[in-house]
């Protein structure tokens, strides 16, 4: 028997307010004449995080940023199993949107009328845990894209700059920063890192703070000032952010958000959510496509 393709899909539980006065955002949708909340099918080489913005955007003209992630929901279609992946996310932007076949209404619900309002009982599930959830930021924790090898490389090593894989890896996480909504960006101040944080810095117009004591030459001696320096931009950032560095110094790094080292592939993201009490509240990995 032939063994049927996942479908994969993604979307968003988005809140605004507080306390009594929080809203969840709806769609409804003529096709099914259900309400439910934003979500579609993931595109070719997209990960999760970038679909679940993709769509909400789509479906509802808002643009958002990620938080935690929530459960996913899994059932079977006659095409094959399906899962949902959801995050907790929060406005950056509401756009005016035009009904069409697909979306013709979106609404802001209080909470009490949205857990009414849902068409399924999987959905008003999601949103509960949403509720129990917080606000958080997130350190994203950054392996450099793909660098060309040291073999084909005559310049100092650390001006070796990214392979043709690196360098659509560093367009790929580009997109996955901004699901995050990634604010500043720092890292090794070698070639290979800055590049791989480059995209998304000229995409948004941020500058690049760069360290060398991140260096693969320096943290790899000064593996102890690696720590105590993500120690300390853990407990005191205060925007979203992504801190990209080599494979032998991210022990050191893992070592500063009290995270156990893990092997990483190249382009690999380590998302770390703390909450406004600066504690480490959860975990998330996502490796790349390309």
């Amino acid at each position: 028997m032939t063994k049927r393709a996942k479908i994969r899909a993604a979307g968003a539980v988005v809140l605004r307010g507080s306390g009594d006065d929080s809203e969840v955002l709806l769609i409804h949708r003529p096709r099914y004449d259900d309400w439910s909340l934003p979500k579609g099918k993931g595109e070719a080489d997209e990960l999760a995080p970038q679909t679940a913005v993709r769509e909400v955007f789509e479906e509802t003209g808002v643009v958002i940023r990620l938080g935690l992630r929530l459960p996913t929901i899994r059932y079977q279609l006659q095409k094959g199993p399906k899962s949902v992946e959801y995050w907790r996310a929060e406005v950056l932007e509401e756009m005016p949107r035009e009904p069409d076949a697909e979306v013709d209404r979106v609404r802001w619900f209080r909470i009490d009328k949205a857990m009414r309002r849902l068409t399924y009982a999987d959905e008003r599930r999601v949103l509960s845990a949403a509720l129990l959830t917080q606000r958080t930021t997130p350190l994203l924790l950054v392996r450099h894209a793909k660098a060309m090898l040291r073999k084909d490389w005559t310049g100092p090593d650390q001006e070796r700059r990214l392979a043709g894989r690196g360098r659509r890896q560093a367009k790929e996480l580009a997109q996955l920063f901004s699901a995050y909504g990634i604010e500043s960006l720092v890292s090794s101040s070698s070639t290979r890192c800055v590049d791989t944080l480059r995209p998304y810095a000229d995409q948004r117009g941020l500058t690049i703070e760069t360290l060398d004591v991140l260096t693969e030459e320096k943290g790899t001696v000064h593996p102890d000032e690696v720590t105590s320096y993500t120690r300390e931009l853990f407990r005191t950032f205060e925007v979203p952010t992504a801190l990209c560095g080599h494979r032998p110094v991210l022990p050191a790094m893992f070592s500063g958000v009290d995270l156990s080292p893990r092997p990483m592939v190249v382009a690999e993201v380590v998302v770390v959510h703390r909450d406004d009490a600066g504690d480490k509240v959860a975990v998330e990995i996502h490796k790349p496509t390309a």
